[in-house]
């Protein structure tokens, strides 16, 4: 069997935080089956972890040179792991693979959060051993639970986060095949290859996008979230509503624009046409400075990391869509339901947040691989950083005290609307106001990417080759831009 990641990945610790992998040098059955097991209480909602067989670890992380697995040893290491697995209650067992890097042999054990929860180990591997522990994983330790704990793990076990759920109503074939062979292929796993001739069943098996009875085989809601083609039959208004008011909430004009599809499509279309329809960077000349100004109404890393931190905790059992309610002032993301109650609100105006226990593990791990969210608690850095790297003020966040709402708001950059002798308010300096949205979109495509070329233009901004090369030859005649070296290594000029 294969994992759905690689292990170069793992290696980086840049999408699966070291808190959910731990590396062993060798097979040390009665400290992984530890490890095993409190993986698979996955008592935080994290989604479980890996065990990666073959480095040897310093401080948490990886050292460097690599040391690997004798492949003389590796099948003696499977039956053991096998045999020590089996003494895991309720039944549990994880998923393994034997992975090739660097010219050396890994063994890769994915023990994902188990439907069966609470699971226990014995507490030594001796045979006449009858003491068991609930063990869970904490931090990057696995510890036996305190009394507390263990209550949680017994509530947990009745409450298995909803996109981790079987969908009854749902059935195998709503998976489609090109959509998990495209996600496969982009985050490197090993399963890609596998994928072209494997069983389709056994395929979202080793995903873990299907429960595992083999009499009755339902697709879980996270397969349906990003492998099927309308995932929205099975879960409504899971879309993103883009929306804007032009003339503010009391205005007659409203622009709204859908996305739908799977998950990872929506999030990264609805991003796409944020950034070329909305985000704009103003370029202010400095009096007696070489070097102009220049910033942006929205920082785009604020706004990717916001969306995404509304598509990883919505509640896909509520019938609500994500809203992008973007204003005059500033963007409003609105997400249902509100935070978790582990979540203070005086924690939200101090920007100080650890979310205990996430609402969707399984959306989360997708995401990541993906490189579309952070690791945990990270978010809400990467927001700040981004605005402050652009001179725009803190964002706001807020829940209702009943917790059925969130809202992230970013505030548009405070001298990015700005009066000045013939220049409109709100119109870049440089500009002309008698632009065509086909021209601002390509004129904002050429300041982000310089170097961009007619032909991806064509395939970013969803326009023909021939408008753009009328918008092109339009801004040349009102010398707004001017292309500077040849066409294939060149790069426009935005006077």
């Amino acid at each position: 069997m294969a994992v759905p990641t690689n292990i170069k990945t793992l290696l980086s610790g840049n999408v699966v935080e070291w808190a959910r992998i731990e590396f062993k040098e060798t097979w040390d059955g009665e400290a992984s089956l530890k490890t095993i097991c409190a993986f698979a209480n996955d008592i935080d909602n994290w989604g479980g972890g890996y065990i990666v067989i073959g480095v040897k670890e310093k401080d948490g992380c990886p050292e460097y040179p690599l040391k690997g697995i004798n492949p003389d040893k590796i099948d003696h290491y499977l039956k053991d792991m096998l045999n020590k697995c089996k003494r895991i209650q309720p039944e549990y067992l994880p998923i393994v693979e034997v992975a090739d890097y660097e010219d050396k042999k890994f063994i890769i054990i994915w023990a994902p959060g188990g439907y069966l929860r609470p699971y226990s180990s014995p507490k030594t591997m001796a045979k006449e051993e009858k003491e068991r522990i609930y063990y869970i994983r904490k931090m990057s330790s696995t510890i036996a639970p305190s009394e507390e704990e263990k209550r949680d793990l017994y509530n947990l076990a009745n409450n298995v986060p909803f996109d981790d759920r079987v969908n009854h109503e749902g059935d195998i074939t709503d998976l489609n095949l090109t959509l998990i062979q495209a996600y496969l292929k982009e985050i490197g796993s090993s399963l890609y290859e596998a994928a072209k001739h494997m069983n389709f069943t056994d395929l979202c098996q080793n995903m873990n996008i299907i429960n595992s009875l083999p009499e009755y085989i339902k697709p879980k809601n996270v397969g349906l979230m990003f492998f099927s083609l309308e995932p929205e039959r099975f879960f409504p208004y899971a879309q993103i509503d883009v929306v804007q008011f032009p003339d503010g909430l009391g205005g007659d004009r409203i622009i709204e624009k859908t996305f739908k599809g799977p998950l990872h499509q929506q999030l990264r279309e609805a991003l796409q046409y944020i950034q070329n329809s909305i985000l704009q960077e103003q370029v202010v000349k400095m009096p007696n400075k070489a070097e102009a100004r220049r910033f942006f109404n929205y920082p785009y890393a604020a706004v990717e990391e916001s969306l995404c931190n509304a598509v990883y905790h919505k509640g896909y059992d509520v019938r609500e869509p994500i809203e992008v309610r973007v204003l005059p002032d500033r963007i409003e993301i609105v997400s249902h339901p509100g935070a978790d109650r582990s979540i203070t609100e005086e924690g939200l105006r101090t920007y100080h947040v650890f979310n205990r226990r996430y609402r969707n593990r399984r959306i989360g791990e997708f995401l990541k691989e993906m490189h579309l969210t952070e690791g945990r608690n990270t978010g809400f850095r990467k927001i700040l950083n981004a605005l402050e790297r652009n001179g725009s003020p803190k964002p706001i966040f807020e829940t209702d005290p009943e917790r059925l709402s969130f809202c992230t708001t970013l505030l548009i950059h405070p001298d990015f609307f700005y009066k000045n002798e013939g220049v409109n308010e709100g119109v870049n300096e440089g500009v002309s106001k008698d632009l065509t949205e086909k021209e601002q979109m390509i004129l904002n495509a050429m300041k982000r990417t310089p170097s961009i070329s007619v032909a991806k233009m064509v395939k970013e901004l969803n326009i023909s080759k021939a408008s753009i090369e009328r918008a092109i030859k339009s801004m040349k005649e009102k010398q707004l831009i001017v292309r500077e070296g040849s066409a294939k290594s060149g790069k426009w000029i935005v006077l």
